[in-house]
């Protein structure tokens, strides 16, 4: 068997002032379609990964981003692809969030209360509750 070439993907954690969190929802058409994950995108030829962010989430939430913190990074094993997952925190921005795929939005605080929750979310919650003292399931 063939080792899979893992796809990078910049993930953005916008925290708001009150500290909750963004999850929005996979839109019709893509693979895990309705589960809720963190937004973000594929990574293009040449581009960082915080440019990567920058880009997707003014195309996908039409927001610029302001300091983008680079936390933590993560291989998922999915059925139909290997994904590096390079979790950013963003805690400023600007514009209005807009929906620009179909998707649904949520803020959320621990434990989230959509689902289903896109298995590479999952660990993200943890990590979150850890840093913050959360006992307990986080979704």
């Amino acid at each position: 068997m063939t080792e899979r070439v893992p796809v990078d993907v910049a993930v953005g954690i916008l925290i708001d002032a009150g500290q909750r969190f963004l999850l929005t929802s996979r839109p019709g058409g893509k693979v895990y379609a309705g589960h809720w994950e963190f937004p973000g995108g594929k990574v293009e030829p040449g581009e960082s990964i915080e440019q990567a962010l920058r880009r997707e989430l003014h195309e996908e939430l039409g927001i610029a981003l302001g300091a983008v913190q680079p936390w933590k990074v993560t291989l998922m094993d999915y059925p139909h692809a290997r994904v590096r997952l390079h979790f950013c925190k963003v805690f400023a921005w600007e514009g209005s969030l807009e929906m620009r795929e179909g998707q649904q939005m949520a803020w959320q605080t621990l434990p989230v209360q959509v689902a289903p929750v896109l298995p590479g979310t999952v660990p993200v919650l943890g990590w979150l509750a850890a840093e913050r003292g959360f006992a307990g399931a986080t979704h």
